[in-house]
């Protein structure tokens, strides 16, 4: 019986790596976007589900903002836990900007509950702007 062909062998011994980083990455993702949703004050699932645009914007920005880091994380870590403590890094950043854009504009997350695009969309800029510096430092 021939042996298996380097390329076979390399993605035999790799495949279980790359299973648990990207299951980690994901499920940080998730469990950040749900911190989030949680310690906002509006309550987008439901804003959403009510067919309130700027939520979507909104939290669609948020998912941006956490996977871009998390994806040069996962680039860049050699190690489940060192993607795990930058994605914790990645969550607090995120929170931070958006109780910035929140004093900026004062009112944020009334004004997402109240369908004001141009709040959302400021949100979003932050939030991905935010997401690509962290991610560049991170690299």
């Amino acid at each position: 019986m021939p042996t298996a062909s380097p390329e076979i062998q390399a993605f035999a011994s790799g495949f279980p790596v790359f299973l648990a980083h990207a299951s980690v990455t994901v499920l940080i993702l998730f469990a950040a976007a749900a911190v989030y949703v949680l310690l906002t004050p509006h309550k987008e699932i439901t804003l959403i589900r009510e067919g309130n645009t700027a939520a979507a914007v909104s939290l669609g920005g948020v998912l941006l903002g956490l996977a871009i880091p998390l994806s040069a994380s996962l680039r860049a870590s050699t190690n489940v836990i060192e993607i795990a403590l930058w994605g914790g890094v990645t969550v607090v950043v995120q929170l931070l900007v958006f109780r910035l854009v929140d004093m900026l504009l004062r009112g944020l997350p009334k004004r997402i509950q109240d369908g004001e695009m141009s709040a959302a969309a400021l949100l979003v800029g932050a939030k991905i702007a935010t997401a690509l510096l962290i991610a560049a430092a991170r690299s």
